[in-house]
């Protein structure tokens, strides 16, 4: 195979959701560099937007015991409905979005920002935050984040007032979003509390600094001794080269490889800092690399389950008439968009694949097919509903067919002249092509159906 088209396709699943059928044709003879440049290019930004109308609730109202049963019942069937719309307008975003890049570099950061709220209009607001931002400005991005509604409503910070610091949100920014553990004390988790303190949200979810709920007492913070707020707490972190480190090996470990080169991380984390946290430089730099198209770094990540699903609906021509159905198959492998299982985000790597899971994962391209069943429900120790008691109940009563219809005749004209492994395998070599061909018809549908049901498909 020639190199151009394995680094292309590598290129093609790391910085966005892998091939699209429109792009088969051109992928032997395109060069790298050219598809870098063609991938870094960012159209029109639109926003992901849900069409179920508002109706007036706030969060005290889901609250207050004042409020019938009947109306909240009423107002969470309207939130989920408006999150599964954002779901699935997300989703759609990755698999149809030419702007491949964004949309990847807006899942990392999706996993990375975790926030889980049961306010439709606040996780809108953060997500398309978060893709704004994407490839922009790393300092900006966690600025805005930390001032959305949605994350300072998941990690406490609304109640974080002087006199009764709550550490939550200062704790989570330094080990999760920046800093990492090991970079800071106990001590200045409670000093960039105090900073933090009267940082929330007005009713219609804007930001709001509560001067009477701030601490404006001196605090000693890394080092540094001042009147700070929360502002000058971010900014502190940000002249902390350890920030730029965590970042940057984050993002190597989920664009390049779970095993860490320490040279390369060092020269690429010196060069994101130096650049005042340029986001889209960064990515620029690793795509740019000959480092990054070494054999190691091919084919070794296994596919999140978001991937998997988007890539399969990239390369076959789909039509489905039930897409709400595709959050089941979210549930059922792990990972559901807008619901991370916890403020750290997804685990990856091999904790994507247990007995259940890859069951599903090797079946989904022959149920999508209309070839077998979906015989499944969900792991019973989730809590991925926020306790919907009548989980498996739902489930079966609500689950109908995807009723997917997929274009073959589209794929056969594109694959016709075509090996369909050397575009849809990472790593060819470890693939029993006979085992595939004997299993089947000699059709191009049952090659691209069986290829895609190999462990092989699980890795990117």
């Amino acid at each position: 195979m020639a190199d151009s088209l394995l680094h292309n396709k590598h290129l093609l699943w790391r910085a966005g959701f892998g091939p699209g059928i429109n792009q088969i044709d051109g992928m032997k003879n395109i060069n790298t560099k050219t598809l870098v440049n063609e991938l870094f290019k960012e159209g029109a930004f639109t926003e992901i937007n849900y069409d179920t109308p508002d109706s007036p609730v706030s969060d005290h109202m889901m609250t207050d015991s004042k409020t019938p049963a009947e109306k909240k019942k009423e107002m969470q069937k309207l939130i989920r409905d408006q999150n599964n719309e954002l779901n699935l307008n997300f989703l759609n975003q990755m698999v149809n979005s030419k702007d491949q890049m964004r949309e990847k570099m807006a899942f990392f950061w999706h996993g990375h920002f975790a926030s889980r709220v049961n306010n439709s209009k606040f996780n809108k607001q953060l997500l398309n935050t978060i893709r704004k931002n994407a490839l922009g400005n790393f300092k900006e991005l966690l600025f805005e984040v930390s001032q959305s509604p949605a994350m300072l409503n998941f990690l406490n910070n609304q109640q974080n007032k002087k006199d009764h610091p709550n550490e939550n949100f200062a704790r989570e920014v330094m080990e999760l979003f920046t800093m990492g553990r090991g970079n800071y004390t106990e001590k200045d988790i409670r000093e960039g509390a105090r900073a933090f303190t009267g940082w929330g949200y007005d009713k219609e979810g804007n930001f709001k600094e509560r001067k009477n709920l701030h601490d404006e007492g001196s605090k000693t913070f890394l080092g540094k001794t001042g009147n700070f707020t929360g502002t000058d707490v971010l900014n502190i972190i940000l002249e902390h080269k350890a920030t730029a480190t965590f970042i940057t090996t984050k993002i190597y470990k989920f664009f390049v490889n779970e095993n860490v080169d320490s040279k390369i991380i060092e020269q690429l984390s010196s060069t994101f800092y130096n650049s005042g946290y340029d986001i889209k430089k960064l990515m620029n730099d690793i795509f740019s690399s000959s480092w990054f198209y070494d054999k190691k770094n091919i084919g070794n990540r296994i596919k999140s389950p978001i991937e998997l699903m988007a890539g399969i609906m990239r390369m076959l021509p789909m039509n489905i008439q039930n897409p709400e159905n595709l959050i089941v198959y979210q549930k059922l492998l792990g990972q559901m968009l807008l619901y991370p299982p916890n403020v750290a985000g997804w685990p990856n790597g091999k904790s994507w694949i247990d007995s259940s899971t890859l069951m599903v994962r090797l079946q989904i391209p022959q149920i999508w097919s209309g070839l077998r069943p979906l015989e499944y429900s969900p792991r019973q120790d989730d809590d991925i509903d926020m306790g919907m008691k009548s989980r498996e109940t739902a489930m079966n009563k609500s689950f109908k067919n995807p009723n997917i219809t997929i274009d073959w005749s589209r794929l056969e004209k594109v694959f016709n002249d075509k090996n369909c492994e050397d575009y849809l395998i990472q790593n060819t070599k470890t693939l029993d092509m006979d085992t595939v061909k004997n299993f089947s018809d000699k059709s191009i549908k049952m090659g691209v159906i069986n290829l895609m049901s190999t462990p092989e498909y699980q890795l990117c």
